[in-house]
């Protein structure tokens, strides 16, 4: 959250001297460049995934657990698309609004990321039920079960986000300067952030898509010489639309991967070594930006997703029984 460079010439509050933090200078054209380009990302944030959120909730036909779980990632990459307007900000290294504000985006970003992570869990861990367990899918996975799992992921998030931070106490107490935005971040806090939500995550979601794989190849192989896959259930049948749903979603799961790697990396060298401001603000405009790519892997991969937003845009989703059309 906090940003810091040496070529900074100019304070972010100059009628308070040194008090004031320093804040970063740019050609005014690059300035403007970059603002644009931004908050255009933020609004296509915002605008795509409030449409994931809109045809979800309103066609009964994807009201599914897996959707469930796609609804739940989009609240959070919606959240996200407002979240940028405060990293936005913070470009230049300066925060202008109040403490209160400053504690309300660093809890914001912990619980959205949080959820975010624990959402993409879910969504493995359902994806391998429905492709190594397809018989009792439809009893282990209920979209009652789907509903509180993701119930209870929101709620863990919120109770680590306050037991991770200590802003909230304090706001404004660890700012060094004014015009920062700082969090109290305890040694043991940032290695249980490590471990709760990057390894730990990380590696359940890497065993099961690798799991699923497996399945999915043996399935394949299985299906083009007509021989049916043993499995510790006996032999079963793997549907193809469960196997294309995987493969969308190990798509998104790759993709959210290779976003926040590059974040988590930084973030363990910025606590041994010196990271320019630079590296920083890129992996952590990456990290944002995935939230704008899930809607758009939806588009290429998902047949009703297309069919949902011709719905949207014609304004047939307005008519009434529009909630009940076939449009898988």
């Amino acid at each position: 959250i906090t940003m810091s460079t040496s070529d900074q010439t100019e304070l972010c509050y100059p009628h308070l001297g040194n008090a004031s933090c320093r804040r970063t200078v740019r050609p005014r054209s690059v300035s403007v460049l970059l603002y644009i380009i931004l908050s255009s990302i933020s609004v296509l944030i915002v605008t795509l995934n409030l449409m994931v959120i809109i045809i979800i909730s309103h066609f009964k036909k994807l009201q599914t657990p897996t959707n469930f779980l796609l609804l739940s990632l989009a609240v959070s990459d919606f959240c996200i698309g407002f979240l940028f307007i405060f990293q936005i900000l913070l470009m230049d290294g300066c925060w202008y609004l109040s403490a209160g504000w400053c504690v309300f985006y660093t809890v914001f970003v912990v619980v959205v990321a949080s959820a975010s992570i624990g959402t993409i869990v879910l969504i493995s861990i359902d994806r391998y039920i429905a492709v190594c367990d397809p018989l009792h899918y439809p009893t282990k996975v209920t979209p009652n079960r789907a509903k509180m799992s993701i119930i209870l992921c929101w709620f863990c998030s919120v109770f680590y986000t306050f037991v991770y931070i200590d802003v909230i106490k304090h706001p404004g107490i660890f700012n060094s300067c004014t015009g920062q935005c700082t969090a109290y971040i305890h040694l043991v806090a940032k290695l249980m952030h490590l471990f709760f939500c990057f390894i730990i995550p990380v590696t359940i979601i890497v065993l099961l898509y690798v799991r699923v794989f497996v399945v999915a190849v043996s399935q394949a192989r299985a299906m083009h010489s007509h021989v049916a896959v043993v499995t510790p259930h006996g032999s079963l049948k793997v549907y193809r639309s469960e196997l294309k749903a995987a493969r969308v979603l190990g798509v998104v799961v790759v993709v959210f991967l290779m976003s926040i790697f590059p974040f988590y990396i930084v973030s363990l060298l910025a606590g041994a070594t010196k990271v320019s401001s630079s590296s920083l603000v890129f992996v952590i405009f990456l990290y944002l930006f995935n939230s704008c790519v899930n809607p758009m892997i939806y588009v290429f991969l998902y047949p009703w997703f297309r069919k949902s937003l011709k719905y949207i845009i014609s304004l047939q989703i307005l008519k009434s029984g529009s909630s009940e059309a076939n449009i898988l």
